[in-house]
């Protein structure tokens, strides 16, 4: 017997309801360093004592804030106060990292795996004082000035810790994610307390469909209680929201269709880039700040920070307007929790709830295929919520509704073709046609989004361009680091063959996801029964 519509729409209500009940988390949020220190806070970043701002934001007071900051308060009114000496004096401030130097000889392959350990933390207890937020199993970061766990990032990360066999490091990464779901009701940006206002793009589900190829349906049962929380976390608001209302990370079109975008709860400069934010901000003194520290934040967020994306004047980061926009691949990667909820829910054995997740996700299909497919240009495009028409670019986001299955498979070939035509380059897959100084922009290209082009071309037959795009990326990774001995944040895809450029910080060492990619990468796209060390070894297949 079918229930009625009526019924399912209660049903859904309170699963809903029920889950962001789950999602208000048990840990009290910390204070960010700009909360807890300023003014003082504000005073050595204005002075620009540290090259990167990040530093200070990651520094640790050696007595609690408050004394810290009486100390202060007496010290700077004393002849010759020294600011510089006064932090170090009262701060242990994180230094360089120092660069993996890999043995000589080693082969691509090797040298990733070497670096697992030299990228692997523990810290199941931190110092209170910190910004740095606890996790209870080790895990891998990026490198560089990245010292903690990102969350997109993350994946992959884990793609390459499975092809290495490391399923254990998996597990005890997956874990930590459900961690801060249970304790924050959702999964920051970093495991930092500045970073707890934002998440990042909701991967937990593609994770957990990961370990899933490992420990078998198991993997949904024990996660589908994060699993709901992440869901309510990124609907929060979705029941009471009226037609042609955004609230939060929810969007309610004209037509009635829901669908998302990024956001942050906060609407100051980021704690972690306060003075880039605060020049950013003066250059446009016909808006808000506020609403520009909101649209830099959920720029953030977005993991894309910065890119043309997200401005209206391409070249222009004041113009940035990310909350504007209706991103496509945000919500493919929904669309792909919503299913991934369902079969988790039957897994479990709860048909109701599965049905419930289906209808979701399906109602979402339906509204990216309807409003973020551009039929005349052929391929996948952002919305924008203000002036209620499509963004024309074409960029690497178009992928994703191929790699998480929203588009069929006349669009996929058309976006190929799309794809081939303008973002494919002699060292792989350019991010966007454009080149701004940005570092989401062109000539870079980025390790994740070359997998989510080469599985989601796979995914639909178009087999010769994903192994192009697959084999040109490693070949650029393979020169450089023949040439500089380590893998890098980003690189420039213009054939160029060097690391990436653009952006607020120096070209990063690691790198977390770049390392996972490149494995993952030589697995797939390796001769069968053979197992691939180098590009050159997979460049002999073709």
């Amino acid at each position: 017997m079918r229930p009625c519509p009526r019924l399912a729409g209660l049903l859904l209500s309170s699963l809903l309801l029920s889950a962001a009940a789950q999602a208000q988390g048990t840990v009290p949020t910390p204070q960010t360093p700009d909360q807890q220190w300023q003014p003082l806070f504000q005073q050595v970043q204005g002075a620009h004592l540290f090259k990167d701002q990040k530093t200070f934001a990651d520094a640790v007071p050696r007595q609690p804030a408050a004394t810290v900051l009486t100390e202060w308060q007496r010290a700077r009114t004393q002849p010759g106060f020294d600011l510089a000496a006064f932090v170090a004096e009262h701060f242990a401030v994180p230094g360089d990292t120092q660069p993996y130097v890999p043995p000589a000889g080693e082969t691509l392959r090797a040298h990733i795996e070497g670096l697992w350990p030299v990228l692997t933390r523990t810290t199941g207890t931190v110092d209170p004082n910190g910004s740095l937020l606890p996790l209870p199993k080790p895990y891998v970061v990026p490198g560089g000035r990245f010292r903690e766990v990102y969350y997109w990032d993350s994946y992959f990360t884990l793609l390459g810790l499975a092809s290495s066999g490391r399923w254990q490091q998996v597990r005890d990464m997956v874990d930590n994610f459900a961690f801060q779901l249970d304790s924050y009701g959702h999964i920051p940006n970093g495991n930092r307390s500045y970073y707890l206002s934002r998440s990042q793009p909701p991967f937990f589900s593609l994770m957990v469909d990961l370990l899933a190829t490992h420990e078998g349906d198991e993997a949904y049962r024990r996660y589908l209680p994060q699993l709901r929380i992440e869901h309510a976390f990124w609907m929060r608001g979705a029941e009471t929201l009226a037609a042609g209302e955004a609230r939060e990370r929810v969007v309610r079109l004209a037509d009635g269709q829901l669908l998302n975008r990024y956001w942050d709860d906060r609407a100051v400069p980021r704690t972690e880039s306060w003075m880039d934010d605060v020049a950013t901000a003066a250059q446009a003194p016909q808006r808000t700040p506020s609403q520009i520290y909101r649209d830099l934040r959920a720029g953030a967020e977005s993991g894309w920070d910065f890119s043309s994306r997200w401005l209206a004047e391409p070249s222009v980061l004041a113009s940035i307007r990310t909350t504007a926009i209706v991103p496509v691949d945000l919500n493919s990667l929904l669309f792909h929790l919503e299913t991934t909820l369902a079969r988790a829910s039957k897994a479990a054995g709860d048909r109701t709830a599965a049905r419930a997740f289906t209808r979701q996700a399906k109602a979402r299909r339906h509204a990216i295929n309807a409003l973020l497919w551009d039929d005349d240009q052929g391929w996948y495009v952002d919305r924008d919520l203000e002036r209620g028409q499509t963004r024309p670019a074409l960029t690497a986001a178009a992928l994703f509704p191929l790699w998480l299955d929203v588009a069929d498979r006349a669009q996929a070939r058309r976006t190929a073709q799309a794809v081939e035509t303008q973002l494919l380059r002699d060292g792989g897959l350019l991010t966007t046609t454009v080149a701004t100084g940005q570092q989401w922009d062109a000539p870079n290209g980025w390790a994740p989004l070359q997998w989510v082009a080469v599985d989601g071309l796979q995914r639909h037959g178009q087999d010769t361009l994903a192994r192009r795009i697959g084999v040109r990326f490693l070949h650029t990774v393979q020169v450089v680091y023949e040439r500089k001995g380590k893998l890098v944040e980003k690189y420039a895809v213009d054939g160029s063959a060097t690391g990436g450029g653009g952006g607020e910080y120096p070209l990063q060492d690691g790198f977390g996801w770049s390392n996972g990619v490149t494995l993952a990468l030589l697995d797939r796209l390796c001769a069968p029964k053979r197992v691939c060390d180098s590009a050159q070894d997979v460049e002999a297949a073709d």
